[in-house]
C-alpha cells in the first residue's frame, strides 16, 4: 500500500498539533469547572461570570492556585443564598486553605481566598461544584506554589 505525499503531510501536521497540545496542555485555557487541586491559573479579576481560565505551571506567573474542591449541598434544591454559600466557604474552604498553605487564614496579609460557585443556570442542571483557591490580596503574580512544604 502506498501513502501519498499529501496524506503523509496531513498525518505529520496532525502529529505536530497533538504533540504541541500535549506539551502545552498546562498553559491552555479551559473550563473553570475542570480545575484540580494544586493547579495554578489566572483568575480573571473583576469578571462576574467565569467559564474559562488560563492554566499555568506554578513556576510561571499566575495569580491563583486551587486548594479545595467540594460540592454545595442540595438542601431543598433551590439556588443557595449568598450567606449560605459564604458559610459553606467558611466551614469547608478556610480550614483546607490553612492546611494547604500552612498559614493562618485569620492573620495572613498576603494571600486571600477566592471561590467559584455554580451559576443559577448550572445549578438548575445539577451543578453543585465549588472551586476554592488561594490568591494574592494585591492580585500580583506568583511564580511558585502556595502549598506548604512538609
Amino acid at each position: 500500500m502506498r501513502i501519498g505525499l499529501g496524506r503523509l503531510a496531513f498525518i505529520g501536521i496532525i502529529a505536530i498539533i497533538a504533540i504541541g497540545g500535549y506539551i502545552f496542555r498546562d498553559r491552555l485555557s479551559s473550563d473553570a469547572g475542570g480545575l484540580k487541586v494544586g493547579e495554578c491559573f489566572d483568575d480573571p479579576a473583576g469578571a462576574t461570570r467565569i467559564t474559562d481560565v488560563q492554566h499555568h505551571p506554578c513556576t510561571e506567573a499566575h495569580n491563583a492556585e486551587v486548594v479545595f474542591l467540594g460540592e454545595l449541598p442540595d438542601g431543598d434544591k433551590t439556588f443557595p443564598t449568598t450567606s449560605a454559600v459564604q458559610e459553606w466557604v467558611r466551614s469547608n474552604c478556610v480550614p483546607v486553605w490553612s492546611t494547604y498553605t500552612g498559614k493562618n487564614f485569620e492573620t495572613e496579609l498576603t494571600l486571600g481566598l477566592g471561590f467559584y460557585q455554580p451559576s443559577p443556570e448550572s445549578w438548575g442542571h445539577g451543578d453543585r461544584k465549588m472551586v476554592c483557591y488561594a490568591i494574592r490580596e494585591d492580585n500580583a503574580p506568583m511564580t511558585t506554589s502556595v502549598k506548604a512544604t512538609p
